[in-house]
């Protein structure tokens, strides 16, 4: 079991530009499941590296469905200034199939960078169809599939 100091230094070391130090930091956290995603959002106003928001919006998007603070870090990041950030930030509140989310992303559509405006409008088709994997088959091919849960194999 992780103290809270621990806690905290690992979710500082997801900001990082190294990928491989963010990876070696989450297999620790893992194991917390959703109770982590309070101090992702916790940690968020702080990161200081597009990466290292992206990474907390990534590790929290599995949780979008059941945990609020998730859902509530989403809607924070769809105004993010990094597009990467934004993206996952669409993604989760994608994920999420929360209707709620529609009002935030439909202020994206006007957005003056064109991929914020692509991803806003895909996340506002799945939650609007409530299927998720919308978000990754932009052209309903059939074919794409976004697993992020196990029970996602089964929508597929």
């Amino acid at each position: 079991m992780l103290h809270n100091s621990e806690i905290q230094s690992l979710i500082a070391a997801l900001d990082t530009r190294s990928s491989s130090d963010e990876e070696a930091a989450w297999e620790r956290l893992k194991p917390l499941g959703s109770e982590v995603v309070a101090h992702l959002a916790a940690f968020y106003p702080k990161a200081k590296t597009w990466q290292g928001r992206a990474s907390l919006i990534y590790h929290s998007t599995r949780y979008a469905r059941e945990s609020e603070p998730a859902f509530q870090l989403g809607l924070s990041a769809l105004q993010d200034k990094s597009t990467v950030v934004r993206y996952r930030a669409c993604g989760l509140c994608a994920y999420s199939l929360r209707r709620e989310a529609l009002p935030a992303l439909k202020s994206l559509l006007s957005h003056k960078d064109s991929k914020t405006v692509a991803d806003a409008a895909a996340a506002i088709e799945a939650i609007e169809r409530k299927n998720h994997h919308l978000f990754v088959d932009r052209t309903h091919s059939g074919r794409s599939f976004w697993v992020v849960n196990e029970s996602d194999y089964k929508l597929a």
